[in-house]
């Protein structure tokens, strides 16, 4: 009994430093999904203006056809008139001597005698003619494209299979102090999730701006400058529905949300469009010092390959990585390390 006593401890401890390690190790691989996970929506997006382009090109390609046969029954309509008329020119020498409508068109270009109708209808068939072959020539360069994006969107979802794989493994070797873990992340999320309630529900009080020459922060070598008023406060109440909604990769929904999934959802209930790229999102709005964030505020991290909307009280709401779900988290820590900026929209 003594010797089991004195040997529990030990164990115990080395599964805890066992699972820390593991965890950080996870935290690893979490941080270069979310790359992968951002380039593939990028990938996605970029598919779905290539579709359109498609759709668009092919109706261009529709109408410069239909164009073209239009003019080439009226071209052949005059040639039929010029061969049953007891015309002898150049004209009528042109059309038995043709081979194809190339030969044709070429050959009417050097008749001096072609008449001005006949001039007109000749520039219609050569002008819709180059009409669809640049349509068409747009087609085949949209269809290339298309047929990159797809292979990469391929490879870019495999590779992130794969990662998650090498996850789940991971994870499945500290299963025994996962439970806790959980146990204690939910009970600190409820905690987190009252206080920030209790700010909504607060008056909000004013927040001054500071010029960029009375401002200086450590995390910056240049001062930013002071941005706007939020205008997008209200946007944390929204976000704050969708607490415990699990994080899926490439999602945008309620059913399951990825990083800028999520950001890109809930601004959308304000009229506000997003891309689903973290990267593309920090394009948008005006920089905010760390200093003056208010809530609303986006913030990123890890090289843009994440990101969050800021609820005041130094946390931000995100859909964290897979495995996980939307919750509330510090701006400490591992973000505090990986901070890149925040935006304000």
């Amino acid at each position: 009994m003594a010797g089991s006593a004195t040997a529990e401890p030990a164990s115990v401890t080395a599964k805890r430093a066992q699972a820390q390690s593991v965890m950080a190790q996870i935290q690893a691989l979490d941080g270069r999904l979310e790359h992968a996970v951002d380039a593939y929506n990028l990938a996605n997006e970029r598919l779905d203006a290539i579709k359109g382009d498609l759709a668009e090109n092919r109706v261009n390609l529709r109408i410069a056809a239909q164009n073209l046969r239009t003019a080439q029954r009226v071209l052949a309509a005059r040639m039929v008139a010029i061969y049953t008329s007891e015309q002898s020119d150049s004209t009528l020498d042109v059309l038995v001597g043709s081979q194809s409508l190339e030969d044709l068109l070429d050959g009417l270009e050097t008749v001096s005698r072609v008449s001005e109708q006949d001039a007109a209808v000749l520039s219609d068939v050569k002008r819709f003619r180059s009409e669809m072959r640049r349509a068409r020539a747009r087609l085949r360069r949209d269809r290339d494209r298309q047929a990159e994006l797809v292979a990469e969107r391929a490879a870019l979802k495999s590779s992130i299979e794969g990662q998650l794989s090498e996850r789940q493994s991971m994870l499945s070797s500290i299963k025994s102090e996962i439970a806790s873990i959980q146990a204690a992340e939910r009970r600190r999320q409820a905690q987190l999730a009252a206080q920030a309630r209790a700010r909504l529900a607060a008056p909000q009080p004013l927040i001054p701006q500071l010029s960029a020459s009375s401002e200086t922060t450590s995390s910056a070598p240049e001062a930013i400058p002071a941005a706007p008023p939020a205008k997008f406060g209200g946007v944390v109440g929204i976000a704050m529905q969708y607490l415990g909604v699990p994080y899926v990769y490439g999602g945008a929904s309620p059913s399951g949300f990825d990083c800028s999934g999520f950001i890109m959802y809930v601004f959308a209930k304000v009229g506000v469009s997003l891309p689903h790229n973290a990267a593309a999102q920090y394009g948008y709005g005006t920089p905010v010092d760390r200093s003056q964030l208010q809530p609303g505020d986006l913030v990123f991290f890890n090289g843009l390959g994440h990101a969050g909307i800021y609820i005041g009280g130094g946390s931000f709401i995100h859909a964290p990585h897979t495995g996980d779900v939307v919750k509330i988290s510090s701006l400490s820590g591992w973000y505090d390390s990986t901070w890149v900026g925040a935006r304000r929209l």
